[in-house]
């Protein structure tokens, strides 16, 4: 019906019926585009502030794994790694190194700059770290092997707040 309201030939044959229907095909139109923006402008929301909060969450692990556990040396178990894997001689000074390193990531995470080669340099340490604690010093990982467990849950994270969530959130604003 719509289709043969907006192709009349002529201005006669067009009449208030079918202005009233035209009229009414419209606003409920309008009204129906205007719900899909205002549920994508909250869905587009609720993504940032799930974005936002993954990623301030992510620095925290790192900021907390590396300058509490490791440079402050709140947890002397991470030394304990260090020494096993790279050596006693200089284990205290390259926990420092690590942690430093890990406390510039927690930085380079709020910092957005680059923020997919953030998230893969985050994974690729993670499996290192965690491939080299689980073959060489698993009885000194909090949870043993289950350690590696964990950070495939953080790997998870990393990958789903960059590569799914802020993709979306950019197709989305877009």
């Amino acid at each position: 019906m719509l289709s043969s309201v907006l192709t009349w030939k002529n201005p006669a044959d067009f009449s208030t019926d079918n202005f009233l229907l035209l009229s009414l095909k419209l606003n409920t139109a309008t009204k129906l585009i205007h719900g899909v923006v205002h549920k994508l402008k909250k869905t587009r929301l609720k993504n940032k502030n799930l974005h936002k909060s993954l990623t301030l969450l992510i620095s925290v692990v790192w900021l907390a794994n590396g300058l509490f556990c490791k440079v402050l040396n709140l947890v002397p178990r991470h030394q304990q790694i260090v020494a096993c894997i790279l050596g006693e001689d200089y284990s205290r000074p390259l926990t420092i190194l690590i942690g430093l390193s890990e406390v510039v990531m927690a930085v380079w995470v709020l910092s957005k700059f680059k923020s997919k080669l953030n998230a893969i340099t985050q994974i690729l340490v993670v499996v290192v770290m965690n491939t080299l604690e689980f073959i060489l010093v698993p009885d000194l990982l909090l949870w043993g092997r289950l350690n590696s467990l964990y950070a495939l849950l953080f790997i998870v994270l990393v990958y789903y707040n960059e590569f799914i969530l802020n993709k979306n959130i950019a197709q989305q604003t877009a």
